[in-house]
């Protein structure tokens, strides 16, 4: 059996889940699905995954196995593509991660209309809210909110976003005004890991060089954006998100950003390669597409955050700062 036809039945089985999946995905029988990782498994002399009647689970070795695998697989296509000569024609598998949020609600419908200029490229995005290597795990590119650490990935800058406090106009007129962070303890706060379980920081207060706190005891604590949002937006708190994650909230006015004065400083978003990988057809091709759409949605959405960096003065009303 061929090694490298063997890789990439294993690294579908990986991305599905199953080996039913890695079969429908790759138009084989499950027996073949079989023999293809049974062949690798012997040949390494390790066992890759574990398997059950419902799903899979890699091994300590598969986890290596299945990382080298995509960079050699990645390598492989990219080196097919220059030596035909077809650099100015993109095609081949695009592999790009992201948060789950963004990916989902600002990324996703790009890559749509990315795919349809572009029918020769399939695309495989990858969204978790956690920093993956893109070497590692075979990534082309990244959208990244973070100040970036000194590397040798190229990046592309698309805009910046706030770390913003909110609640609904319902919740702030029946409890005590937030006028400052430490406000804050008096109030049902709904949070994530993310941005503090137990408390929040806030950048120093004027002519002192000492951030300040937040401690409190949270109302409800939550592991998705989805939930934190549903939750303040009916009226059950106050929390602390991302910008984007609460823009269509903000601009049909169901929540409103509190204490806009005490935020920490923007968060940069980029577009972020390994060296070279910009060069290769389809991520240029991506990446001239996606970087001045996006650069334009989160334009807009620091524009629409400004003009709602607004708190309460006094019980039951809103000034702007």
């Amino acid at each position: 059996m061929d090694r490298i036809d063997a890789m990439k039945v294993f690294v579908a089985a990986v991305d599905e889940g199953s080996l039913a999946g890695a079969g429908r995905r790759l138009r084989r029988s499950p027996a073949a699905v079989s023999r293809a990782i049974a062949f690798l498994e012997h040949h390494v002399g390790a066992e890759l995954l574990h398997r059950t009647t419902r799903s899979l689970k890699l091994s300590e070795a598969g986890q290596r196995y299945a990382t080298a695998c995509r960079r050699i697989l990645s390598e492989l296509e990219e080196a097919d593509i220059s030596a035909g000569g077809e650099r100015s024609a993109p095609r081949g598998t695009l592999t790009i991660t992201a948060p789950v949020v963004v990916g989902e609600d600002v990324l996703r419908p790009v890559l749509d209309a990315f795919m349809t200029d572009h029918p020769a490229v399939t695309v495989r995005l990858v969204m978790l809210d956690r920093t993956v290597n893109l070497i590692d795990e075979g990534i082309d590119v990244a959208l990244r909110i973070a100040h970036l650490a000194d590397s040798n990935f190229v990046a592309i800058k698309l805009g910046e976003v706030r770390r913003v406090v909110a609640a609904s106009p319902g919740y702030l007129a029946q409890h005590p005004v937030i006028g400052e962070p430490a406000d804050l303890a008096k109030h049902q706060i709904i949070a994530m890991t993310h941005f503090g379980l137990d408390s929040w920081s806030f950048p120093p207060a004027a002519k002192s060089k000492v951030a300040r706190a937040v401690q409190f005891a949270p109302r409800l604590v939550v592991n998705t954006v989805r939930a934190a949002v549903a939750s303040v937006t009916e009226g059950h708190g106050v929390t602390r998100l991302f910008s984007y994650h609460i823009a269509e909230e903000i601009r049909d006015g169901r929540l409103q950003i509190l204490l806009a004065k005490d935020e920490h400083p923007p968060l940069p978003v980029h577009l972020l390669a390994p060296q070279g990988r910009f060069d290769v057809p389809k991520v240029r091709a991506f990446v001239d597409f996606a970087a001045p759409r996006l650069k334009r949605y989160f334009e807009q959405l620091s524009r629409e955050a400004s003009k709602a960096g607004v708190s309460r003065s006094r019980r039951g009303r809103v000034s702007a700062e």
